[in-house]
């Protein structure tokens, strides 16, 4: 009877362990847009936001399309790995399981998903920031039920969120009049409106545990080589610029608010507009030759939308800002995120990060 009991008491110690062990390893949950999509879209059949083809992921491990919209890694990606968190994988990778959310996080960002429902309608299939949050109450759920409301509770509360979404809301709505939002609302009203949802969602991700929380700012989106060739001049549209200046200056202040209200909330916004404008502004200080035109495109035909095994690569993909009409590339994403890192002073979660970064493969000659 004695031993038995005292099975009893090292199966549960060792469950306690294993229990603590999980608790203990600190993961991210990212919720964005194509900018941080790492594959989710792949899974999406019918979705037309797509990078499953060469020459998308050129530049990552294998050099095979993996989900980023990039030749390379996102902005989250590196400044994870400069924290010593792993890299989460995408919600709908067929291999995620409780383990790999318990050791990884989960990264549920979809391109052409935005703030709010009905922004990226023309992509057909996309994942918003309210599914999103819904899809992670179902993680939420299964990892309940592998370790304990408990532990599952400091486990979720402990963790890291990012939430970088934005630029559809006005690329791929707002300023399309095939969308009402282009008529119903005008440039302040819109962004009251965006504001209002985005509080919501915050607000209900800290119901279900985000403490630890950082909200991406939008760049000098008016200056992306899609906005530019749409332009009669080849200049940066001004008034998109204007209108991620004032949702840059909107979502400061949300954030602040909401971190002074809500219970041990530590909610911050990551503002690189100037960075990135600066670096458009003035490629050469930073190590670019092109800030204008997209690496990966058809040559003279503009605007490309989408980079495709036919498409024609520039000779150094290091120097140029942006992969294709719409996303920076590799080299860019690192300077932005090396920006962010130094404005905010991240601190690593552990001792032994992440390996290293795949380095950058040799470039193809046109």
């Amino acid at each position: 009877m004695k031993f038995m009991v005292a099975l009893t008491m090292m199966a549960m110690t060792i469950f306690g362990l294993l229990i603590d062990g999980h608790n203990c390893k600190i993961v991210q949950f990212i919720f964005g847009d194509s900018l941080s999509d790492v594959g989710n879209n792949k899974y999406l059949s019918k979705s037309l936001a797509q990078a499953s083809l060469p020459w998308y992921g050129i530049d990552f491990g294998n050099g095979l399309p993996n989900g980023r919209f990039s030749n390379g890694r996102t902005v989250a990606d590196i400044i994870g790995d400069n924290m010593g968190l792993s890299r989460p994988p995408a919600f709908l990778d067929p291999s995620l399981t409780e383990d790999i959310i318990l050791e990884n996080g989960v990264n549920y960002a979809s391109g052409g998903g935005g703030i709010l429902n009905e922004t990226g309608g023309l992509f057909i299939q996309r994942f918003s920031l309210y599914k999103q949050i819904e899809l992670f109450e179902g993680t939420q759920t299964l990892i309940k039920s592998k370790i304990g409301a408990q532990a599952a509770q400091k486990f979720f509360q402990e963790a890291r969120y990012v939430v970088a979404l934005g630029s559809n809301d006005f690329i791929n709505n707002y300023l399309m009049p095939v969308y009402s939002d282009s008529w119903t609302y005008n440039d302040q009203t819109f962004i009251d409106y965006l504001m209002e949802t985005l509080q919501r969602q915050l607000q209900l991700l800290h119901s279900l545990g985000a403490r630890q929380l950082m909200v991406f700012g939008l760049g000098p989106m008016g200056c992306i080589p899609l906005q530019r060739v749409l332009s009669t001049s080849g200049n940066c549209q001004d008034r998109t610029n204007k209108l991620a200046l004032s949702f840059n200056k909107a979502g400061s202040k949300l954030m602040e608010d909401l971190s002074s209200k809500l219970p041990n909330a530590s909610y911050r916004f990551g503002d690189a507009y100037d960075v990135v404008n600066n670096v458009i502004s003035n490629p050469d200080q930073y190590g670019f030759s092109n800030a204008d035109t997209p690496c990966c495109s058809f040559g003279r035909i503009r605007p490309a939308l989408t980079c495709i095994p036919a498409s024609v690569l520039c000779k150094d993909r290091s120097k140029y800002v942006f992969w294709d009409e719409y996303h920076p590339s590799d080299s860019a994403n690192e300077l932005i995120a090396r920006e962010l890192i130094k404005k905010f002073g991240f601190l690593r979660v552990d001792e032994n990060g992440p390996s290293p970064a795949p380095a950058i493969a040799p470039s193809p000659e046109e």
